[in-house]
């Protein structure tokens, strides 16, 4: 029979033919929900005491999301035919971490313009410019992939899925490039071994300090790498169609997509660019 009017779990309607074939768990959805939303909160606070409102606003955004989406998640626990539920998570799921990455391309010219902008083969102003155009086209076919994929059902979900599959593809190739220019640029440095403690210093207004700063490098960098394996998995995974084998792992998904973008988001967090890198802040001499 058409299990297209499920609404609820019930002998004709089992859990097994929803698109994920397993009612998503609660301890572990729960889990990640509260890490973002703390996140949030944590976010936005710090964002209005340091003064950094471009990176706060985006990362909070990216974090509020994920809570979002995690509560969907949930909703769908109690009723895996939720609709609501899958919209809001499939949405915010796919969405999300596209901001936090925003976050990470609105500081790559203030690093630049701190260690050696003529180690850069790039202009510092010209990082923030065209990733973060690459990340806003990304974002809108994702949520132009989500939006059909929500409205429609049969062949308009999987034009929708296609579209969100491009989104992906395209950050997925613009996070690889940017690891390329990094990657150069921290060779650069290392060739030349710019990274003395006075450059340091007079970089950082507030002293905090070459320990300072290679911890907060060291957290953003782990934070683009965990986003970075997140998206290459969400690839295959909506590649293959609604409800293929690697959709309906929910093992995987949670370990692949929660919990890098979770470690993104907690990184981006103990590691705020207010308190381990002043140079962001409004104001500063390097603004």
């Amino acid at each position: 029979m058409s299990r297209r009017f499920c609404t609820e779990v019930s002998a004709t309607c089992p859990v097994e033919a929803t698109t994920y074939g397993y009612r998503p768990d609660i301890a572990g959805n729960s889990f990640l929900l509260a890490v973002f939303g703390i996140c949030t909160i944590a976010q936005v606070v710090l964002g209005i005491r340091y003064k950094i409102v471009a990176f706060s606003i985006v990362v909070a955004i990216g974090c509020f999301g994920e809570t979002v989406g995690y509560g969907g998640r949930i909703m769908m626990n109690s009723n895996p035919w939720d609709m609501d539920g899958f919209r809001m998570q499939i949405c915010c799921l796919i969405l999300s971490p596209s901001f936090l990455a925003a976050g990470i391309y609105l500081t790559l010219k203030h690093i630049v313009l701190v260690l050696g902008p003529e180690k850069s083969r790039l202009k510092p102003r010209l990082y923030t410019w065209i990733f973060i155009t690459c990340d806003i086209f990304s974002i809108l076919l994702q949520a132009a992939g989500g939006g059909i994929a929500a409205s429609g059902s049969g062949d308009i979900i999987n034009t929708g899925n296609s579209v969100m599959i491009a989104g992906i593809a395209f950050q997925v190739a613009t996070m690889f490039v940017c690891l390329v220019l990094a990657a150069d640029f921290a060779f650069a440095l290392f060739r030349s071994k710019t990274l003395r403690s006075d450059e340091l210093e007079k970089g950082q207004p507030d002293a905090t300090s070459r320990k300072g700063l290679y911890y907060y490098l060291a957290c953003f960098s782990v934070a683009f790498l965990a986003i970075f394996v997140r998206s290459i998995y969400r690839l295959p995974e909506m590649s293959g169609g609604w409800g293929n084998p690697l959709m309906r792992n929910e093992k995987e998904f949670l370990i692949l997509d929660g919990a890098m973008v979770a470690l993104a988001a907690v990184l981006m967090t103990i590691a705020h660019p207010g308190i381990f890198f002043p140079a962001m802040r409004t104001g500063s001499a390097k603004n």
